[in-house]
């Protein structure tokens, strides 16, 4: 077996400051990961953020790395998201515990499961945007608050507008700001806030599963469907349906984590790409005016003209692909494993790097140009990884979808806009986002 090439840089801080500095890059880390891989080749070492770290990249490391055979691998959390989301998040879980928590989550997150949501999206995302004419927005901002309340509504009932729904966001921005923090637990520091906001929001959790529980109030959202199983009288051999109040609350969470930063992240970069290339903006807007012309006049959107939308899909999916939000997947080494031809060890730290993955020429021939079409075709499988794949496959890809179509459907109908100034700048934060927030002046078309 070959040692892994690279640089562990300088002591203590090894490669830290030009990971992040590029991290924040235009080209985010692609330009870190490119230069080690001219040197190097698909598999170097590296330590950055207090990690001895390997990457690799390639669909054979994506396929290794992501279905998870052989209990190979698990996920890899940083310290702060460990401590912050809870020992029994789904994103915390492995093996059969990780399987039976998917499972339960599975159904309010299905095509059918997300049906009963469709009317309040729908009816949120016309609200948002007849605020929008003729002003300046700024698009992360509006697609934060509008992922936030869809979430909010789906899991607690939760009004979109009120002290409650205020309570909950001023808390969730504050958990959602600590995840790539140090991990010192002090008074004024970042994890020590995400803390303390957390206990807030287990606290509200708390109230309304007691008042669930005594009947006051019943709603036919994702927190009930919880309870039920949870309450269930449970016969021999069902007891893997029953949830206690911790794995409740953990899961709660982490739903509200992995659903609102990426799906913000890619409803800001879809706006921004679309203008940035007409010719798909025509054609997408085209997609949906014929929608709006060949419906009765004055009804709204409908849950069956939203789930056909064949050039909307591969629009998503290109975003998904050109800004790779999650620009690489953390695992870490469950047992000892070979890959092309090195030695992984146990309890290493193995992340795969997904920008080049998207960014392969072979399978995305000129990848740095924005075409929807590409995805016409039948994809390579681990070549795509927008959701992620195997096992760990994001289990709110079709809320996703649903939130995204559904603001794009009223976008197109409406609006035409233009950036206030030109920026492509990033975010320093694990989920990839425009650093200037994409401020745009709409106009009625």
């Amino acid at each position: 077996m070959e040692r892994i090439p690279g640089s562990l840089g300088w002591p203590i801080v090894g490669e830290s400051f030009s990971f992040i500095s590029e991290f924040s890059s235009p080209a985010g880390i692609f330009s870190f990961m490119y230069k080690r891989q001219q040197k190097y080749g698909k598999v170097f070492k590296s330590y950055v953020l207090g990690r001895y770290t390997i990457f690799m990249t390639g669909r054979e490391a994506s396929k290794i790395l992501l279905t998870g055979k052989d209990g190979l691998v698990s996920l890899n959390l940083f310290y702060t998201g460990k401590q912050v989301l809870g020992p029994t998040s789904l994103l915390q879980q492995t093996g059969e515990a990780h399987k039976r928590l998917r499972r339960l989550i599975a159904d309010p997150l299905s095509v059918d499961g997300l049906k009963k949501y469709f009317p309040f999206i729908n009816n949120l995302a016309v609200e948002m945007l007849d605020q929008w004419s003729g002003r300046k927005v700024l698009v992360l901002e509006e697609a934060s608050t509008f992922t936030l309340k869809v979430i909010g509504n789906m899991i607690m009932s939760l009004e979109p507008a009120g002290e409650e729904q205020e309570k909950f966001r001023a808390n969730f921005k504050i958990i959602s700001s600590c995840f790539a923090s140090l991990p010192f637990k002090i008074p004024g520091t970042a994890f020590y806030r995400g803390i303390k906001a957390r206990d807030r929001m287990y606290a509200m959790f708390d109230s309304t599963i007691a008042h669930r529980r005594k009947g006051e109030t019943f709603k036919q959202d994702f927190l009930e469907s919880l309870l039920k199983k949870h309450s269930k009288e449970v016969s021999e051999g069902e007891d893997d349906d029953k949830l206690t109040d911790a794995q409740l609350k953990d899961n709660i969470l982490s739903l509200l984590v992995a659903g609102h930063d990426t799906t913000t992240a890619a409803l800001t970069w879809l706006i921004k790409f679309l203008e940035e290339n007409p010719v798909a903006l025509e054609h997408l807007r085209e997609e949906h005016l014929t929608i709006q012309r060949n419906r009765e006049n004055g009804s709204s959107l409908t849950w069956s003209e939203v789930n056909n939308i064949p050039y909307t899909n591969k629009v998503i999916n290109e975003t998904l692909r050109r800004a790779t939000i999650l620009p690489w997947f953390s695992r870490k080494a469950a047992q000892d494993f070979d890959i092309d031809g090195y030695k992984i060890q146990k309890d290493w730290s193995v992340n795969l790097d997904v920008v080049s993955i998207h960014h392969d020429p072979e399978f995305f021939p000129n990848p740095h140009k924005f075409d929807p079409s590409r995805f016409s075709d039948p994809i390579k499988p681990y070549s795509f990884l927008g959701f992620g794949s195997g096992p760990r496959m994001c289990p709110g890809i079709n809320l996703a979808k649903l939130e995204i179509s559904v603001f794009i459907h009223h976008l197109m109908c409406r609006y035409k806009w233009k950036p206030l100034e030109k920026d492509d700048s990033v975010q320093p934060t694990l989920v990839r986002m425009p650093k200037n927030k994409y401020p745009i002046i709409v106009e009625r078309v």
